[in-house]
């Protein structure tokens, strides 16, 4: 299935049908009165979150979503009937954004939420409604409310525990490649991983979920290589888990670039736990292994772990540390959450 992440479509919501002006006409009965019935009313636009839905791509081939319009009123007092509803569906963790590009009107995370984005219009009432005691026979109905139509985006951003975030060829795939059934493409060469892919990790008593992101580069955060496109994939990940290449030159100015890029994209991902990772030991003799890791340590002022992600070499020991980061993380949201019940 081709991943999509932001699509543009244009929603109507259903008018409300007319209400109808009749009076009664039977045999014997002369002044019957008024009998006419109220519109149907128009049918919602209603953005559904489903559960196995990973990507936007049906977007991409039908953007114009429209409901029904409600009927008009019928004399012999019979309402119009209701115009049916119209259901996107759409992954967890979909953002609905006005045609402005900026503006967030709902975020989506809950599988079986739904949303009403356009709502439809009231039908009209009948001369029925219009009769008093002073207006035996009225001659006037409402016509229905008029449809609601507008241009939104919709933007995903995965909902994964761990985000894997460092340079191009870091080795990022292929320690998701390794440790999960997800079978990213793998290459020698930068961008090799042009969008976001998801693996699952099961390891005993704890389940967790790894988004691989395209890499960083300098000034990703401004829109610079495809950094900036997937930043906000890791937006809602619990933990980062920072691989950096052990056989790369520079090895503390490439932690320091991504961290950078971080902190520029702003929307708390420095605040985020982070695992500091440094990848592709088989590359490295003993001494070049042990200065590569006292480099990473230098910059980053953090515990580093030493992994093969390639052959797998070191990578139980890192799965099962970020297998606790993530329980914390979702300890400290499930408390988060029971705070904000108690003091909304």
């Amino acid at each position: 299935m081709k991943f999509l992440d932001l699509a543009k479509v244009h929603v109507r919501s259903g008018a409300g049908g007319a209400g109808c002006i009749s009076f009664r006409r039977e045999k014997f009965i002369e002044f019957g009165g008024p009998d006419g019935g109220d519109g149907g009313r128009g049918g919602d636009v209603i953005v559904e979150v489903v559960d196995n839905l990973n990507t936007l791509i049906d977007f991409k081939y039908q953007q114009h979503y429209f409901a029904k319009n409600g009927e008009h009123g019928k004399g012999q007092q019979k309402t119009g009937k209701d115009g049916d509803d119209i259901i996107l569906r759409v992954p967890p963790g979909t953002e609905i954004i006005d045609e402005d590009g900026e503006t967030v009107l709902f975020d989506l995370t809950e599988p079986g939420s739904r949303t009403i984005i356009a709502r439809g219009g009231n039908g009209g009432w009948g001369n029925l409604q219009f009769k008093t005691s002073t207006n035996q026979a009225p001659r006037r109905a409402n016509s229905g409310q008029p449809a609601v139509e507008r241009t939104l985006w919709l933007r995903m951003k995965l909902i994964a525990d761990v985000g894997l975030v460092g340079l191009p060829n870091a080795g990022k795939s292929s320690f998701l490649s390794t440790v999960t059934n997800a079978k990213p493409k793998i290459g020698d060469y930068p961008f090799t991983t042009l969008y976001p892919h998801l693996g699952v990790v099961s390891l005993p008593g704890t389940q967790y979920i790894i988004a691989d992101i395209p890499g960083l580069i300098e000034g990703a955060s401004e829109g610079r290589g495809l950094g900036d496109q997937f930043l906000g994939h890791i937006e809602r990940c619990g933990v980062l888990c920072h691989i950096v290449d052990g056989s790369s030159d520079s090895i503390g100015q490439d932690y320091v670039t991504v961290l950078q890029e971080l902190e520029a994209y702003g929307a708390d991902l420095m605040d985020k736990p982070r695992l500091v990772v440094l990848n592709k030991s088989d590359e490295l003799d003993e001494d070049d292994l042990d200065f590569a890791v006292g480099a990473l340590k230098g910059a980053s002022g953090a515990d580093v772990m030493v992994m093969s992600g390639g052959l797998g070499d070191g990578t139980q020991p890192i799965l099962e540390k970020l297998g606790e980061m993530v329980e914390d993380a979702r300890a400290r949201d499930a408390a988060d959450k029971d705070a904000k019940a108690w003091h909304p």
